[in-house]
């Protein structure tokens, strides 16, 4: 599908936020959440999480930080359906990493 203008693509970001399953709501007080075009080494990357889970925080670190990948997700994704469940999909993925929720655990949840 062709690339979703920026702003729309950050209100479904926007929207995906607010729709986390209430055991992920706590972590978003020290998450920030950005949207960039493309990841400049790994460009076919959806999201990605930088920082200390908070299951390994001593309380001395600073924000972490998950990256959203806006026209990796619309060059994957085939109409605006499959991307809004995409961008909720990665963003989930994205936090639940900053919860300290790894790959396998989030492949049993759906989340993978």
């Amino acid at each position: 599908m062709e690339a979703v203008p920026k702003y729309k693509f950050d209100r479904m970001v926007a929207d995906a936020l607010g729709d986390l399953p209430d055991e992920l709501q706590h972590v978003l007080d020290n998450v920030v959440v950005q949207v960039v075009n493309r990841h400049a080494d790994e460009p076919t990357l959806l999201g990605l999480y930088e920082g200390v889970p908070h299951t390994e925080r001593t309380g001395q670190e600073g924000p972490d930080i998950v990256t959203i990948y806006r026209l990796a997700l619309c060059d994957m994704c085939e109409d605006m359906d499959d991307l809004e469940n995409e961008v909720f999909v990665t963003v989930i993925h994205e936090v639940a990493h900053a919860a300290g929720i790894d790959d396998d655990r989030l492949h049993e949840l759906g989340w993978g």
